[in-house]
């Protein structure tokens, strides 16, 4: 009790102190003098006034009041509604009668009811009500007995009436069976017995309309019996005189025939699947390898199956033992545009045309790889027959003693003893011819000696065969480190090519062939292929760059080394913006027709090729080439004689006046009239084998036609260019006025003349030179003062009136701003106060609660014990 009473003296003092904080707000309010008073000098109409009456704090006080009327009601109210709505239809809307409102509600009503009922109802009709009972049920009631009606039978009251009106307490009188019985009948019924009454109900009708229904078809079936039987003695003919002349059937014409024709022909069966890269690859590999085995065994001259044996026929055997169970008829079908023959045809045929070539040339390659494994099938197949018709002859002449194959046996033994060496020569012959013939295997070679010792020798279908089939065994998709070694054989045959055109006599067919297999490497590994070409470029274009550094000009590289570009052109696409091969390759080209210098006639060759390669290049994206014009108006100058003034500037490496501006000046006449045009060979480009003036002469007037051809392709080019005038005008003026025409052969005049034809016509579309658009002249600077109005003291000077109403605003704006900010604050804490008084409420009240609970199990354990130790005594 002590600690009760020391704990309890806390909150006294605590509400003496509160009764004495209140008691001394008591007295400021009552003091006059602490009243706070602002004055106002005037009134300003539309002006919130501040100057409010009142004590220290009154303003925070009818803040918190405010709060606490709404703020506090909506926190407290959160999560509540009161609200009653009226659902009714059309219950606020005024164009609406009260009779429309009533046929509405009274058909949403009934529409509401079917849905419910729907499910369950199968054949019911719509039931009918009137004030919320069904008619049927109350046209089922009986009318009320009246007891003034003179028509009842009895003629008195009934006793059920009498009963019922007179029983006097009938309520608590028994019931006769009878009237239970009755009761029970009227009892209704539940949902679930409508239902099933209502489920019995329609399939009954059901049955019933089956069972109608198999009736009539029975009867129907019995009249068409009847009419069948009694339909004979009906019958008659008509009279001939009657009857009308049937329409004769119009005969099938051509269409109609064929229609008939494909629709009985055999419809085409589905080919097999086509068959991924890896699988061709793979049995391309199988089968290589099956006829390099094969050529092994002819090289080593061994069989390849036992030998045949004596095939047995004996006297008596009638030749009958066959089945004929195969169908011989053949399908016609198509495949790439040729028809499809038997296997057998197919290799008759290929037997037939192997062995017209073996006599006209002997065979290599892939074609007699093909006529061996013909061969070797069919040999095959012929021993499997001959096998099959031996173990036949075992089993049926078993009991023959073969008499009659005696002296055939030893005539071919007394052979085989005499002519020992003719079974010896033919397998030296085939071994010999295993050995001519190509492997049909290879490996990747590992360096480029390798490759050019195995190239080496061979004729170029050899050559071919050889990379194809080193493709075939070495697939990428056979094995991992097949894709880095067929990377190496790209460079490999590129450098054997490079190689073959660098001989003093280019084996160009050669070349010309083994660009497929480059291409098809090309296709199948484009980054190797490009890094490759691209360090060739690297070389060429260092090589440029050495020459020029130390002599100050470059001579035009060898046949071998313009036939890179070649090559690039026709591996890589020319027509792209921007390329990692072809943009170096369009820059090497470009320097080497303005670096190098013409002084022989190899380096008009050379410039020649160099032009036709640049105009390959541009032929699908139309680029304006302007080092092409220009070579070719240089070329064109050295045909020309010297003159004073021309007209028309050459640019370097050609010069107006030198050793060799008259290169490909004319020394005879009589040299143009057995000249006749012709291509400019390749070989030119590394030199003139040959001293002859009339040879020479020839080869200047070849350069001068390809020369002109060139022109004239690059004026239909860039025909649709709008500097096309200024840009030919100086070869127009050349060819007009300064080329010999009159020396020259009638083709070259003609081609002369149809350049100039062109250039004049194409030159004549009025095309505006481009310019830079007219811009506005820029106005001189005004030294007018800039006069400024003189505002107020004090106010923010330095503009209008229109500049000052927006600045009032946006300070009107922000100060609201920061009014609504703070008024925002300020109710989040007073929720925030409010919250917390709530949770420490109920803290309070929990543990006031825990305390009671303490307090109570206290007492209920010294109770407990008290018990205990009087139970214990």
């Amino acid at each position: 009790m002590g600690k009760n009473n020391k704990k309890g003296k806390k909150p006294r003092a605590a509400g003496a102190a509160a009764g004495k904080v209140e008691k001394a707000r008591s007295e400021v309010r009552d003091n006059p003098f602490e009243v706070k008073v602002n004055k106002q000098k005037f009134n300003v109409l539309g002006r919130k006034s501040k100057h409010d009456v009142g004590l220290p704090g009154v303003s925070k006080s009818k803040a918190l009041k405010k709060r606490k009327e709404t703020l506090l009601k909506e926190y407290q109210q959160r999560g509540k509604s009161r609200m009653f709505m009226d659902k009714r239809f059309g219950e606020y809307d005024t164009k609406l009668t009260p009779e429309d409102k009533m046929m509405k509600r009274f058909a949403l009503e009934r529409q509401r009811n079917v849905e419910k009922k729907n499910v369950y109802n199968l054949n019911e009709e719509e039931e009918l009500t009137h004030y919320g009972q069904s008619l049927a049920l109350l046209e089922k009631l009986n009318d009320p007995v009246d007891s003034d009606s003179d028509t009842d039978e009895q003629g008195a009251l009934s006793a059920a009436l009498t009963a019922s009106h007179f029983g006097g307490g009938g309520l608590l009188r028994r019931k006769g069976p009878s009237e239970q019985i009755g009761e029970e009948q009227e009892k209704p019924k539940t949902r679930k017995e409508l239902i099933e009454e209502l489920i019995a109900k329609s399939k009954s009708e059901k049955r019933e309309r089956q069972s109608q229904r198999e009736k009539a078809m029975v009867l129907t079936e019995k009249l068409d019996s009847d009419w069948k039987a009694i339909q004979t003695l009906l019958a008659h003919k008509t009279p001939k005189s009657e009857r009308k002349a049937e329409p004769e059937k119009p005969k099938p014409d051509d269409y109609d025939k064929i229609v008939r024709e494909l629709g009985f022909e055999m419809k085409a069966q589905p080919s097999d699947r086509m068959k991924s890269e890896e699988e061709i690859a793979k049995d391309e590999q199988e089968r290589l390898q099956k006829l390099e085995a094969e050529r092994l065994r002819r090289m080593r001259g061994e069989d390849s199956k036992s030998k045949k044996k004596s095939k047995h026929i004996s006297a008596d055997d009638l030749m009958d033992g066959f089945i004929l169970d195969k169908d011989d008829r053949l399908m016609l079908s198509y495949k790439d545009g040729k028809m499809n023959l038997p296997e057998s045809e197919e290799a008759d045929e290929k037997n037939g045309d192997m062995n017209k070539k073996e006599e006209e040339e002997p065979v290599t390659g892939d074609e007699g790889s093909e006529a061996d494994e013909d061969a070797a099938d069919g040999s095959e197949e012929e021993e499997e027959d001959d096998d099959g018709n031996e173990e036949e002859d075992e089993g049926s002449d078993a009991s023959d003693n073969y008499s009659d194959l005696e002296s055939h046996a030893d005539s071919a033994e007394d052979e085989e003893e005499v002519n020992p060496k003719k079974k010896e020569k033919p397998k030296e012959k085939k071994a010999m011819e295993a050995k001519s013939e190509l492997p049909f295997t290879f490996d990747v070679p590992e360096s480029q000696e390798s490759f050019q010792s195995l190239l080496r020798e061979k004729t170029t279908e050899q050559q071919i065969i050889i990379l194809e089939r080193i493709q075939k065994c070495n697939h990428p998709s056979l094995a991992e480190g097949n894709k880095a070694k067929l990377e190496k054989l790209f460079g490999f045959l590129l450098d054997y090519i490079i190689e073959l055109a660098e001989q003093e006599t280019p084996d160009l067919k050669t070349v010309d062939k083994l660009i497929l297999p480059l291409y098809s490497l090309c296709q199948m590994f484009p980054e190797t292929a490009a890094e490759c070409v691209r360090e060739a470029l690297r070389d060429i274009a260092h090589t440029l760059d050495e020459a020029i550094e130390s002599k100050g000009r470059a001579a035009f590289p060898a046949l071998h080394v313009l036939l890179y570009f070649k090559i690039i052109a026709i591996l890589f696409p020319t027509s792209d913006f921007w390329h990692p091969v072809i943009t170096p390759a369009v820059t090497v080209l470009s320097q080497l027709l303005t670096k190098c210098p013409v002084s022989l006639l190899e380096d008009v060759a050379a410039g020649l090729f160099i032009c036709c390669m640049f105009l390959e290049y541009v032929s699908l994206s139309q680029r304006f080439v302007p080092e092409v014009i220009n070579f070719l108006l240089g070329i064109l100058h050295l045909a020309t004689a010297r003159r004073p003034s021309i007209g028309y500037s050459v640019i370097p490496p050609f010069k107006h006046h030198g050793k060799s501006s008259e290169l490909l000046l004319l020394d005879s006449d009589e040299d143009v009239k057995c000249w006749k045009k012709t291509h400019m060979p390749l070989t030119a480009i590394n030199g003139l084998n040959t001293e002859d003036k009339t040879e020479i002469n020839h080869f200047r007037l070849t350069c001068v036609a390809v020369s002109l051809d060139l022109v004239k392709r690059c004026v239909h080019m860039y025909g649709s260019l709008p500097a096309f005038h200024e840009i030919f005008n100086p070869i127009y003026l050349l060819i007009h006025k300064h080329l010999p025409q009159s020396m020259y052969p009638q083709e070259i005049q003609d081609m002369c003349q149809n350049i100039l034809d062109d250039i004049d016509r194409l030159g004549k579309k009025p095309y505006k030179p481009l310019m830079f658009e007219k811009q506005a002249p820029v106005p001189m600077k005004m030294f007018t003062p800039k006069v400024m109005p003189v505002l107020e003291f004090g106010r923010k000077q330095g503009c209008n009136k229109v500049e000052q109403e927006r600045k009032k605003l946006i300070h009107k704006h922000k100060r609201e701003f920061k009014g609504a900010v703070r008024e925002i604050r300020r109710d989040n804490q007073f929720l925030a106060r409010v919250k917390l008084s709530e949770s420490m409420e109920r803290d309070a009240a929990r543990k006031r609660k825990v305390k009671e609970l303490f307090n109570s199990l206290s007492t209920q354990e010294g109770e407990w014990k008290a018990m205990k130790r009087k139970k214990g005594k």
